[in-house]
């Protein structure tokens, strides 16, 4: 060890012991963090895990030899040895071999080297990237039960609750042999049943859930505020503490999701503001483009001088004492105009009996028991004309950033993390390691189709599908929202191309739609819920036909979910093959190349019209959606930098918090 390693690590261990006496991290510790991740990362390299993984594999014959009572004793003797020494290599390793074959036994499969490897990154305290179909699943159920072991217990997140309860349930019988019980926390469960999975070893959820219950835990002494509907209050906490996180899809979870903070609130009471919000919207309904300006990408409106006088005379009829108050007033016209020119059905919410849900953009999914903050979810509601609900005042909010820094030991896996390492390793002080793929990827990605016009642009991405759809093709089509799927399908029908469509409409039929994808000649139109925790698995005459075609039709906001979308095909070196669509009329050049596009657009039509670029301009548009991608993806770190530095605020002025 070298004298300057030993130094810092000093000086780390000294500032983090003055840190906690005091309980006011700082900038210090935050150097002091980063030093100690280098410290915990000495060593832990592909090649350490490589040689490791090839001495647990030469363990394996002699525990296959092993009848099952004296596959019990080794369990056994691998759980007490794991408690004692957690961190000895040898323990580890005879665990991790025993648990391998646990896994075999009961599910017929053996991991290979490369799982192997994941696993034992993941007993490290690393985020791994495995590509899509590498067998994140069962790398994560060989590593939870040293996990569970060395920490008491563990929490898996997943993306949404469909797959917490398919995992729990598949992977239980792993856990029972290994000693440990399991269960997975759901949307509908009461809490005296929530407290009993919470009692068990391993807890399969999804961050929403578990972070909800942790911070309903929090504020549970407070009877007043309470949020339990005028049930007794819980004689213990739900969750027994954070002690260990193995987070699947941990990019989604961990960076996505990690810019908006969860947040407990109730209805207020007597609440009055129903008819000022449907007034709110009529104003700004009867305002035209140049009474106001729109910033899409801050998701803000203001009033020009001239919408304010236009505004300030409607505001004179309406009967409530709040349009007297200008400011207040002036506030809720703009929340008023960016639920009407920022937000959009099909896109950021769908109405779903008479109630409007929020759609996740990053995975298409419902996110059903969420609302907007700030009167914008009852401006929607005013809006479409339904029944506008009651403002709601916060009683707890918590950063998913902040929640998963307080777990002790923290790992992940997911396909995509090598384009967020320097914010995982800066946020979380977690290491990603990229696990090779354990055959050659086979698919092949095609350059980027660009056109002029968003029509030009579907009608060539549904005659592509159709084509390959008649060589004997599956087809995966990918789509930005829900809306785009729904045009998509209407493209397909008019072609009588047979096709599924899946999105967050038609969730239950996932795990049907999902297995069927793979069929030769199946088409299917998906929303980026295709992308998270399926696995698409082409049949034999699909796969001699050529394997999954995936026809992305829009570039997202993040190159990671355009990644995640391509990597459904070519699994497990399997053939296939990705080709993206593009228009000039994205709203992503809009947004955020609009100088570039203003000058690049009209050059574009004169050479081409409303058709395909090609050559030259092909290439010069590719860079430019490129730029465009960079931009948005730089935002939304800095909105997330943003988060985490009202997180440390919170840590050192209101400690306990």
């Amino acid at each position: 060890m070298s004298q300057a390693l030993t130094k810092y690590h000093a000086l780390y261990c000294s500032i983090r012991s003055r840190a906690r006496r005091e309980h006011t991290p700082t900038g210090l510790d935050r150097i002091a963090a980063t030093l100690n991740l280098r410290w915990r990362s000495r060593g832990i390299t592909l090649t350490f895990l490589r040689q490791q993984a090839e001495l647990i594999d030469a363990l394996a014959p002699t525990l296959t030899n092993l009848g099952e009572k004296a596959l019990d004793e080794r369990i056994a003797q691998a759980k007490a040895a794991v408690i004692a020494n957690p961190r000895d290599a040898e323990v580890v390793r005879n665990a991790l071999a025993a648990t391998r074959e646990v896994a075999r036994r009961i599910t017929g499969e053996s991991a290979y080297l490369v799982q192997l490897m994941g696993a034992l990154a993941l007993t490290h305290g690393r985020i791994c990237e495995m590509l899509t179909g590498e067998g994140k699943t069962l790398t994560g159920s060989v590593a939870a039960p040293i996990i569970a072991w060395q920490n008491r217990r563990l929490h898996i997140f997943t993306v949404n609750d469909y797959l917490a309860q398919r995992d729990a349930q598949s992977r239980a019988p792993i856990y029972q042999r290994c000693l440990l019980d399991c269960g997975a926390i759901q949307q509908e469960m009461d809490v005296p049943t929530r407290s009993a999975i919470y009692a068990k070893a391993i807890v399969y959820g999804t961050p929403k859930q578990i972070t909800a219950d942790y911070l309903r835990d929090q504020i549970s002494l407070r009877p007043a505020t309470s949020v339990w509907a005028g049930r007794s209050l819980p004689s213990a906490p739900m969750v027994p503490g954070l002690a260990a996180a193995l987070v699947d899809e941990a990019d989604a979870v961990l960076i996505d999701e990690g810019v908006t903070p969860l947040i407990i609130a109730q209805a207020r009471t007597g609440d009055s503001m129903v008819e000022v919000y449907r007034d709110a919207d009529g104003i700004a309904a009867a305002l035209h483009p140049a009474d106001f300006t729109i910033d899409h990408i801050k998701r803000k409106a203001e009033l020009t001088d001239a919408g304010r006088a236009k505004a300030k005379a409607l505001m004179e009829s309406r009967p409530d004492p709040i349009w007297r108050a200008p400011r207040r007033a002036e506030e809720l016209i703009r929340t008023a105009l960016v639920a009407r020119h920022v937000y959009t059905r099909g896109k950021h919410y769908e109405i779903v009996e008479g109630k409007i849900v929020i759609v996740d953009e990053y995975t298409g999914r419902f996110l059903a028991d969420r609302s907007w903050e700030h009167g914008l979810h009852q401006a929607a509601e005013a809006k479409e004309k339904i029944e506008v609900t009651a403002d709601r005042e916060t009683l707890a909010r918590l950063s998913f950033q902040r929640f998963f820094r307080s777990y002790p030991f923290l790992c992940g896996m997911t396909g995509t993390a090598a384009d967020a390492t320097g914010e995982l390793e800066r946020t979380y002080q977690r290491r990603v390691l990229v696990i090779p793929t354990n055959r050659p990827i086979a698919r092949h990605d095609q350059p980027t189709r660009v056109f002029t016009s968003s029509d030009a642009r579907w009608n060539a991405v549904a005659d592509e599908a159709e084509r390959l759809s008649r060589a004997g093709r599956p087809v995966l089509i990918g789509t930005r929202s829900i809306a785009a799927s729904e045009h998509a399908s209407r493209l397909l029908s008019a072609r009588r191309v047979e096709h599924k469509v899946l999105n967050a409409t038609v969730d239950k039929a996932e795990a049907e739609i999902v297995r069927n994808a793979g069929r030769a000649g199946a088409v299917t139109v998906a929303t980026n819920m295709a992308g998270r925790g399926t696995d698409i698995k082409p049949d034999a005459d699909a796969l001699a036909a050529g394997g999954l075609a995936v026809l992305l039709t829009e570039m997202h906001g993040a190159r990671r979910v355009d990644r995640q979308f391509r990597g459904r095909s070519g699994r497990q070196g399997d053939p296939g093959s990705s080709l993206m669509f593009a228009s000039l009329e994205d709203e992503l050049v809009r947004l955020y190349s609009p100088r570039l596009l203003s000058v690049f657009l009209p050059a574009a039509r004169a050479r081409v019209g409303a058709g395909e670029l090609t050559g030259r301009l092909a290439n010069l548009a590719r860079r430019l959606f490129t730029f465009a991608q960079q931009r948005n993806e730089a935002r939304d770190r800095r909105q997330r930098a943003e988060v985490m530095r009202q997180d440390d605020w919170v840590d050192k002025h209101l400690p306990g918090v």
